[in-house]
């Protein structure tokens, strides 16, 4: 029998978490609440599934629900579903919500209502939910939450296809600044060389051809060999000279990209002395 699942906030992680639990996890969109009801009608026609809601007291008791609102309206609408823990038989519960900042601590009003509350962080970009919900499968999700609750989620998923990775709550933040890194960090760095480029008088989408063996064979080297065995260039190779000639180039150029090539510089130096470590010992 498939489970009821209400859905609070159905952004384009809640929507496409949501479009993928009914398809393939198992579950029965019942109820969905958002900032608006134009919204929620827009979640239930992408989910294939639900009933619009346009307040909580309209919210009807579930077993499973996911707070798929954003990091700093977790706890507000824990208080919120609290309150309302008697007429939406909360007790027994699961509750989860999809932050891969907060831990599932921010549902304490919710589990001291007697709900089993958990986190569940799908590692991906939703810049796209259609695609995400299309080619979920082999997604990694990040989840940490009382074991009743993980007890009953991580079945789900894995018949939605995702592959559950135990995390640990109280590095939950460094966890999420870990996909930060991954993610958004790089688009920072490849935008400071598209411009470098640009600067050197380039055209935009000629720059981006020249990036692509860069970035892409780069990126596949660290997934393969690791960071340390993927590093080369002049850092790697201790050639001084033309880093601090490359920093003061880029510094009088722009400032601000000047200052970040100097960060990474350091970061970097220290890599390297991990990588030359790493072969003495060898």
């Amino acid at each position: 029998m498939k489970i009821v699942l209400n859905i609070v906030g159905a952004g384009h992680v809640g929507r496409a978490l949501g479009h993928v639990l009914a398809d393939r996890g198992g579950v029965t969109v019942q109820d969905v609440l958002t900032r608006s009801m134009a919204s929620a009608a827009d979640a239930i026609a992408f989910i294939g599934g639900g009933r619009a809601i346009a307040a909580a007291r309209d919210l009807r008791p579930a077993p499973l629900w996911m707070l798929a609102v954003p990091d700093d309206r977790i706890a507000p609408a824990a208080a919120m579903l609290a309150d309302l823990a008697r007429p939406l038989s909360l007790r027994g519960a699961v509750v989860f919500h999809c932050s891969g900042a907060k831990a599932s601590g921010e549902l304490a009003p919710l589990a001291a209502a007697g709900a089993h509350v958990a986190s569940v962080h799908p590692i991906r970009s939703f810049a796209d939910p259609q695609a995400v919900a299309q080619a979920f499968a082999g997604t990694f999700c990040g989840v940490e939450g009382d074991g009743a609750a993980l007890a009953l989620l991580a079945p789900l998923l894995a018949r939605a296809g995702a592959r559950s990775v135990a995390i640990d709550a109280a590095a939950k933040t460094v966890y999420h600044a870990a996909s930060v890194f991954a993610s958004n960090y790089l688009v920072t760095v490849l935008d400071a060389a598209l411009r470098a480029y640009r600067a050197a008088g380039i055209p935009e989408d000629v720059a981006r051809e020249l990036a692509a063996p860069l970035a892409g064979e780069t990126l596949a080297n660290v997934l393969r060999l690791g960071a340390e065995g993927a590093l080369s260039g002049p850092i790697a190779r201790g050639d001084t000279v033309t880093v601090a000639r490359q920093q003061a180039a880029v510094g009088a150029w722009d400032a601000p990209t000047g200052a970040l090539y100097a960060a990474l510089a350091e970061a970097t130096r220290d890599l390297a002395r991990r990588k030359h470590g790493a072969n003495a010992d060898h």
